[in-house]
């Protein structure tokens, strides 16, 4: 009995239907996943400060990284998840598993084979994309990237089992692989560094990719995957091939973004010791709303619309587009104006600690107020891209990566003399504003109507209530210095928190005040969550008393 209620309540589950429940369930698992990150964040900025060993680390990933996205997040994103999901709404299970393993085959060859490739050839690729780094930096640079090449391989066969489970709409262990990853990396900080020296981080990345990969294999088990070994049938299977056509301009479009980091790692290499570093934790900590809103809503919704588009229900499609599109405003315009105007507290509080000084918390406030600014455009990218994917339209998204990041290289080129590390930052933002605005054009013009003024007038009720939030925000954080002494931790911990939560009560306020229809519909949500949790908890605790 036991095992039977593990099974159906864990591992199996029910899938989840309503788009913001699964938004939910994912911003959930990832306030958890985000927390550890920034407690990873704060425990290498405390260990190392923001210096030569930091930048070696982040410069390491580079490489790894753009094998895992190009051969992986293509596959995942844009090609196998529409087309998997096509083929289970159809009711052909059996072409659908067939493709899962013919995928899982395939990905994991061309990533093993790359990745091992490029390890070999880490010395001369490190030299193209960090030509300012010393012999010394270099040469440790290489030995961490070499070591980070066996994480892609195990992410590809963990982002399969994650498709597979998006594509059930079964979100709660995929939401949970990100804080496995998390954790293997802090492992490898506090565990293995003092056994090994420095490289031990690059050993932490490793054992997070293992976890990552191992928390899903039992959900993905238990949805009835069955693995084919590899086979030329599977290799030449139609709806492989098909993924593969799919996959290729998505690949292309994130070897666009990819280029995006790549060209702030060298400019970046060539400015003082630490402004990778820098950038690298403003960008993290503003990613985290992005990651709980705009990438939850988005990887909720993916399903949904690719169901939607298979079964040719525009007017769905464009309902459900629009309402989620509100949906991410609602949260990441408030949290902007939140970032922005205690930027400088959100920084001491989570780095402020150990080598990492106060200079590296001034140059790291003031790139997280520029990347913030752009906070909005940021959060919808996720949304609007998987739309354009869930229509089997990988093409568009690329052509318009190209024009961005042409944006990006030419605003980098044109101020990093001036601004250093804050001309990387105004170029990322720019660009970010730029792409958001053309994808959403674009899928204007693809699927007609977008609802527009449904959309325009909650958004403007968003912002107007989220200004007078922020202007309550900065009137409070002036009186907690008063009545606090900002030096300390509990003193700039307290301004942060009330602050924070004065400006969310007066957010509330004015939602209610302006009717804001997102406001109810996230409390309705959450109430019925709530309320169905208490229910399963119930029904739970009769079936374990029993056994």
């Amino acid at each position: 009995m036991i095992r039977k209620f593990i099974n159906n309540k864990i591992l199996n589950g029910k899938p989840t239907e309503s788009v913001t429940a699964a938004a939910f369930i994912i911003a959930a698992a990832g306030i958890a996943s985000r927390l550890l990150g920034l407690f990873r964040d704060r425990i290498l900025a405390a260990q190392f400060g923001a210096g030569d060993t930091l930048d070696v680390y982040y410069a390491a990933f580079r490489i790894p990284d753009l094998v895992y996205n190009l051969l992986v997040l293509g596959a995942l994103s844009a090609a196998f998840i529409p087309v998997f999901t096509s083929l289970h709404s159809t009711e052909k299970e059996d072409d659908a598993w067939k493709l899962a393993s013919g995928m899982l085959n395939l990905q994991t060859i061309a990533v093993f084979l790359i990745s091992g490739t490029f390890a070999l050839l880490a010395p001369w690729i490190l030299h193209l994309i960090t030509p300012g780094f010393s012999d010394e930096k270099m040469a440790t640079t290489a030995v961490f990237s070499r070591v980070m090449f066996l994480s892609p391989v195990l992410l590809g066969i963990s982002a399969i089992f994650g498709g597979v489970l998006v594509s059930f709409r079964k979100f709660l262990i995929y939401s949970l692989a990100p804080i496995f990853y998390n954790i293997g990396i802090v492992t490898g900080a506090l565990v293995f560094v003092p056994m090994m020296g420095p490289v031990g981080l690059a050993w932490g990345v490793v054992l997070g990719a293992g976890l990552h990969m191992l928390i899903q294999y039992p959900a993905v088990k238990f949805s009835g995957f069955r693995y084919l070994p590899m086979s030329f049938s599977l290799l030449a299977d139609y709806h492989v091939r098909k993924v593969i056509r799919l996959m290729i301009p998505r690949a292309l479009g994130i070897a666009v973004n990819q280029v995006n980091l790549l060209v702030i790692t060298i400019f970046a290499s060539t400015l003082a010791a630490g402004s990778l570093t820098v950038f690298t934790f403003a960008n993290n900590i503003q990613a985290t709303p992005i990651g709980l809103f705009g990438s939850s809503f988005a990887i909720a919704v993916f399903p949904l619309l690719s169901t939607y588009a298979a079964k040719n229900l525009n007017d769905d499609f464009v309902n459900r587009f629009s309402r989620t599109l509100k949906q991410i405003l609602f949260f990441i315009i408030p949290l902007s104006i939140i970032l922005i105007i205690l930027r400088a507290q959100i920084v001491r509080v989570i780095l402020g600690s150990g080598k990492f000084d106060w200079e590296d918390t001034v140059l790291t406030f003031q790139t997280l107020g520029l990347l913030a600014a752009s906070l909005f455009a940021q959060a919808l990218v996720p949304l609007l891209t998987r739309s354009f994917y869930s229509l089997h339209n990988t093409k568009t998204p690329f052509y318009i990566a190209l024009v961005s990041e042409a944006v990006n290289i030419i605003l980098v080129i044109l101020l990093i003399r001036q601004y250093a590390v804050f001309g990387l930052a105004i170029a990322f933002s720019a660009a970010s504003i730029v792409n958001m605005t053309l994808l959403l054009t674009f899928l204007r013009k693809h699927v007609g109507s977008l609802k527009g003024k449904s959309i325009l007038f909650p958004a403007i009720k968003i912002l107007i209530a989220s200004g007078i939030a922020g202007i309550v925000i900065q009137l409070t954080k002036y009186a907690m210095d008063y009545l606090v002494n900002i030096d300390t931790f509990i003193g700039i911990f307290s301004q942060l928190v009330v602050a924070g939560i004065v400006g969310g009560l007066t957010f509330i306020a004015m939602c209610v005040l302006l009717n804001v229809e997102e406001f109810y519909h996230f409390k309705n949500s959450l109430t019925e969550r709530l309320f169905r949790t208490r229910e399963r908890i119930t029904e739970s605790t009769s079936e374990v008393g029993g056994i």
